[in-house]
């Protein structure tokens, strides 16, 4: 779903590792470092929605997410055409607005979007400088995003649609505690204000979860999914716990 303007601003904010400016006590080669480890998780975080989208059969298509209103078709179109656009800014070329337009899918969307996965992981790969400026009009047409943020912004996203594909299909999703360590303060960024109430909005209102819950959970109620959500009238597929 495509994310708010407020939110976007403040999904990554710069008390965060890998969005903090060069100090004396945070040097240079320091910021590059986390840059590179950011580009890793986020290109783990991809890579685990399209294993996830590999398991998707055409008669899943119709199956309701936890997205609310949007069929697995409509999410499964939605996630590949931000892969286009976050590829474009990467490059450098994110303002035109055909990047960002949602396409009918075709005759094979599951090779269609592991096609687009790979494309915005090699463009961010050869993001050289974590201040690189990205364009990123869905967020805002009024300025740029640093590409630390743009990278952050998207890797929370396929954390949240990893989670949203494998719920809908009744799979297991394990990101996997280095991943989710740097999604958490991600998440925790994004205000949780009257602009999640607004139509198209990314994120739901935050919901309340218990002291003991995991990381994953954490994120996804901070986010405003139910980490108990199943899809309705659906079976559950027999699943590992790391199908993902």
């Amino acid at each position: 779903m495509p994310i708010n303007n407020g939110a976007a601003d403040g999904a990554l904010t710069d008390s965060h590792p890998t969005d903090s400016h060069p100090t004396d006590s945070h040097p240079t080669d320091a910021r590059v470092a986390d840059f590179v480890r950011l580009k890793r998780l986020h290109a783990r975080a991809v890579r685990d929605s399209v294993a996830l989208v590999r398991r998707i059969r055409p008669d899943d298509l119709t199956r309701p997410t936890p997205c609310a209103a949007w069929t697995l078709a409509d999410l499964l179109a939605h996630m590949t055409v931000q892969h286009h656009g976050f590829a474009a800014a990467a490059r450098g070329d994110g303002r035109d607005p055909a990047h960002w337009a949602v396409r009918p899918l075709g005759p094979d969307p599951v090779a269609a979007y592991g096609s687009a996965a790979e494309q915005v992981i090699a463009a961010f790969a050869a993001v050289d400088t974590p201040d690189r400026e990205c364009h990123l009009p869905e967020f805002s047409a009024a300025r740029t995003f640093p590409a630390r943020r743009a990278i952050g912004f998207h890797l929370i996203d396929y954390v949240v649609h990893s989670w949203d594909v494998a719920r809908t299909l009744g799979l297991g999703y394990d990101p996997g505690p280095e991943l989710l360590g740097a999604a958490l303060p991600i998440a925790r960024a994004v205000p949780d204000d009257d602009s999640r109430l607004a139509p198209g909005s990314a994120f739901r209102p935050g919901l309340p979860v218990d002291d003991t819950a995991g990381e994953l959970d954490r994120i996804l109620a901070l986010l405003g999914r139910s980490p108990s959500w199943h899809a309705p009238g659906h079976p559950a597929r027999p699943t590992a716990p790391h199908d993902a």
